[in-house]
């Protein structure tokens, strides 16, 4: 999992691997970050833009839900966008459209890229433009913007075009949402919309929550998903390298519709197994999973994956996995509980297939297994996914804790961070979560205290990551209490070494309640202390 956190624009075929290869515009943006990831205000924002171009709130609020969960994002390093153009802000912005749209209102591109309000207008003066090149007005119902939406999308597929406006914008807007941000805060609410279903070029069916969707047959592999054949795939590999035994979480860095029409294009030279859509209301199977989908492109490295399975090193990754695409992005703030829970659902149902542990080593990030990507992102629910998946398959065995030094990252019920103001906080790659803490070695009584809160008591193996280099303590202390505060044992360990991974510090009795792994300073002088994450198993 390491920093599980997927840029280039248009993707090549590489036989057998793909997502590797991609030129262009994906990976050229070097410029800033948005300024907040979840504006507040954001109610406010879409008002006074609908107001001033004359677009329907809901329409703008619909698509920022369907795109982003209206949070800022934006390309970050790693980010695959699947040959498409690279996404900015609430409104997920992409090329002309963040040029054009940035030229209507008269602000930089910069702005609309990374300023909430900017980016809202930009994309309001840009459909409000479209619109009127279609002879729609403000004051037509929302189902007469579908034209505009599908234009909005940048999808070729006319079926996709289509589905993006009626079950990714107007299905949301049928059904009504409440967006929260990253804490959890209500920021905005949209009541459920009457809009009229739209012809679909295909043959259709209305389903179980009233969205059109196209009658499909159901996934050969999975009865809940619909069928959508990819022509990008290949045969397994001969013995274990093509024996299924981890599963891939990716991000698609776009809408539902987008990502499946891209996955099943002949001409992308990409696909995976399946594609959870936003809210986890619809899954597509677009590859057989006895079938080699082109999801990942790099070969195998244990190393990357705590040395796991190391017999695979060499071989494609694509070989022995599922890949499983979610939509969305990796720098969003926030993930669907419907989109989490029906995900997990498909997983525990592809590791009950081929008995593949369900734990952080088999069900893996993309970003773990290839360097050069970061998805799903640094906000994926790790512990928390890991833990639906098992319950969806009935386990009762301990579910590992992770704790990292930031709390935004951690399960509050059983995993918390605190440290001094003296531990720094850096994001020098190679970390887990978002960051880690540094502190100098001195004899002083200064731990980074990761807790985590046990049900019931007994022996716990803990693992603990950091970020190596040359200036780190040989000899890092470790001292682990359990709730009573008693010291059932200590260890030290080399961080100059064996950095991004995790790394066994040994075996200990813990009790029930809130016990605790401290990191002293207490070392020799001269080197640092890296306080990055400890994961109880």
């Amino acid at each position: 999992m390491g920093d599980r956190s997927i840029g280039r624009g248009v993707v090549c075929l590489v036989v057998g691997l793909a997502f590797g290869c991609s030129t262009g515009a994906e990976g050229d943006y070097d410029g800033p970050a948005p300024s907040v990831a979840q504006p507040a205000d954001l109610v406010a924002i879409f008002a006074n833009a609908s107001v001033e171009h004359g677009v329907p709130e809901e329409l703008l609020q619909g698509i920022a839900w369907a795109e982003t969960r209206w949070t800022m994002v934006w390309p970050e390093p790693g980010a695959h966008t699947h040959g498409l153009p690279p996404a900015f802000g609430v409104m997920a912005l992409r090329a002309e459209r963040a040029s054009e749209g940035a030229r209507l209102i008269g602000a930089s591109l910069d702005d609309v890229r990374t300023e909430a309000a900017p980016n809202v207008h930009a994309a309001a003066a840009w459909l409000a433009r479209t619109a009127g090149e279609l002879g729609i007005d403000a004051s037509d119902p929302l189902e007469a913007w579908a034209p505009v939406l599908e234009a909005y999308s940048g999808i070729d597929d006319p079926v996709a075009r289509t589905l993006y406006a009626d079950m990714d914008v107007f299905g949301a807007l049928r059904r009504g949402f409440v967006a929260r941000d990253g804490e959890g805060q209500v920021i905005g609410r949209v009541a459920p919309q009457r809009i009229e279903q739209i012809e679909v070029p295909a043959p259709v069916a209305v389903g179980p929550i009233g969205r059109t969707t196209q009658a499909l047959d159901p996934g050969p592999d999975y009865p809940d998903a619909v069928w959508r054949a990819s022509p990008n795939h290949s045969s397994r590999p001969s013995g274990s390298p093509g024996d299924i035994q981890m599963v891939i979480i990716h991000s698609c860095e776009g809408s539902y519709a987008g990502c499946w029409a891209t996955l099943t294009s002949s001409s992308s030279g990409v696909s995976a197994h399946y594609v959870v859509n936003a809210d986890g209301s619809e899954i597509s199977q677009m590859v057989t999973e006895a079938r080699k989908a082109w999801h990942i492109g790099a070969t195998y490295n244990c190393s990357l994956n705590d040395d796991t399975r190391c017999n695979l090193s060499g071989y494609g990754s694509n070989g022995f996995t599922v890949g499983v695409e979610h939509a969305g992005f990796a720098s969003q703030t926030t993930w669907d509980s419907g989109l989490l829970d029906e995900s997990a659902k498909l997983v525990c149902d592809i590791t009950e297939a081929y008995g593949i542990p369900r734990d952080a080593n088999h069900i893996v990030a993309h970003g773990q297994l290839q360097a050069n990507r970061t998805d799903p992102g640094a906000n994926w629910p790790w512990q928390a996914y890991i833990d639906l998946v098992r319950q969806h398959c009935g386990d009762t065995t301990f579910s590992e804790i992770v704790v990292d030094d930031d709390d935004a990252n951690n399960d509050s019920t059983v995993a918390s961070f605190s440290a001094s103001s003296s531990w720094i906080a850096s994001g020098y790659s190679g970390y887990w979560g978002s960051g880690y803490r540094y502190a100098s070695t001195q004899p002083i009584s200064d731990t980074a205290d990761f807790w985590f809160y046990l049900e019931a008591g007994g022996d716990h193996t803990i693992d603990a990551h950091w970020v190596a280099g040359a200036n780190r303590s040989t000899a890092a202390p470790f001292l682990f209490y359990d709730a009573s505060s008693t010291l059932v044992g200590s260890t030290t360990a080399d961080q100059t070494t064996n950095g991004s991974a995790w790394n066994e510090l040994g075996t200990y009795t813990f009790s029930a309640g809130w016990n605790r792994v401290a990191l002293s300073r207490w070392a020799a002088a001269g080197s640092v202390v890296v306080a990055d994450a400890v994961r109880v198993r």
